[in-house]
């Protein structure tokens, strides 16, 4: 029988890293389960990450934090984890051979929900399609900008948009009316659209056909909602809010004693500086709630 580890951290993004980072820092064992699938891979450039005035690119990033782990003997598994069973005081992962952890560390994070338009990643790559007005709104500033989505849940990001831009659009994805929120929107000087048919990137710009006429923008931000990647812990009990987000408390422990979630799995402002913040706190706790390893 393989010895437990300390740890397992599920998640090879900002927060799983950064807490790879940490335990290995604190000369815990603990495993980094890494499926290569962290929202981070989208982002071109990022002026939002605290340390890179010039700007980063989120492969970049990730490859700067791995290096980083790494030089602290922090270890990595390749794979996806398809369950998580309590074994006692102990998690058992399956889908990688043999691995048992004392915690468990959750960075599992969310998957935007994309538009459906050809060349998706050339878009997302040059700007034409934008995921974070968070994070980019301000490389947006005065451009002619959509923002794509239901109209009901859409239009706070048109209203937090137009801190960037005189020039913001509401094209709805659907037919569905929410007339207290085209109030809002009117007020604020956002016009809004029939739904957006028909999307199109011509190499540089998307566009919609709106009526019977085709119109691109500058910027398209999508804003279609995410799915949170949650089913490891709400299989073992842990409680969601209404949007599927882990709720935790101010240590980043879920409702399942041992099991912390961080970043955008959890119920928070997805940003990597939240990841990266939760992630020094779990990593913390967890090495506090565990037997000490004196020298």
């Amino acid at each position: 029988m393989v010895e437990p580890l300390d740890c397992a951290i599920i998640g090879g993004g900002p927060g799983g890293l950064t807490a790879a980072i940490y335990l290995a820092r604190f000369r815990r064992s603990s495993v980094v389960v890494d499926a290569a699938a962290s929202r981070a891979r989208w982002i071109p450039e990022s002026h939002n990450c605290p340390g890179f005035p010039t700007g980063v690119s989120g492969r970049d990033y990730l490859a700067r934090l791995k290096l980083q782990a790494r030089a602290c003997n922090a270890r990595f598994e390749s794979g996806e984890v398809t369950a998580i069973h309590r074994d006692g005081d102990l998690f058992r992962l399956a889908g990688v051979d043999g691995l048992s952890a004392r915690k468990v560390i959750l960075a599992t994070g969310c998957e935007d929900v994309m538009p459906p338009v050809a060349g998706l990643a050339d878009a997302i790559d040059c700007g034409a399609i934008r995921l974070c007005p968070v994070c980019d709104g301000f490389e947006a500033i005065d451009r002619d900008i959509a923002v794509y989505g239901p109209l009901a849940q859409a239009a706070d990001h048109a209203l937090f948009i137009r801190t960037f831009s005189r020039r913001v659009v509401l094209v709805p994805s659907d037919d569905h009316d929410d007339p207290g929120a085209r109030s809002r929107l009117r007020d604020a000087g956002v016009a809004i659209t029939g739904a957006g048919r028909d999307m199109r990137f011509d190499g540089s710009r998307c566009s919609f056909m709106l009526g019977d006429r085709r119109r691109a923008f500058d910027v398209v931000y999508s804003m279609l909602g995410t799915r949170q990647n949650a089913d490891l812990a709400t299989t073992l009990g842990a409680a969601t809010d209404d949007e599927g987000a882990l709720l935790v408390d101010h240590d980043l422990l879920t409702s399942v004693p041992g099991l912390y979630a961080i970043g955008d799995v959890v119920s928070a402002l997805n940003q990597i500086a939240v990841a990266t913040g939760h992630a020094a706190i779990a990593a913390t706790h967890v090495h506090n709630a565990l037997p000490r390893n004196h020298a």
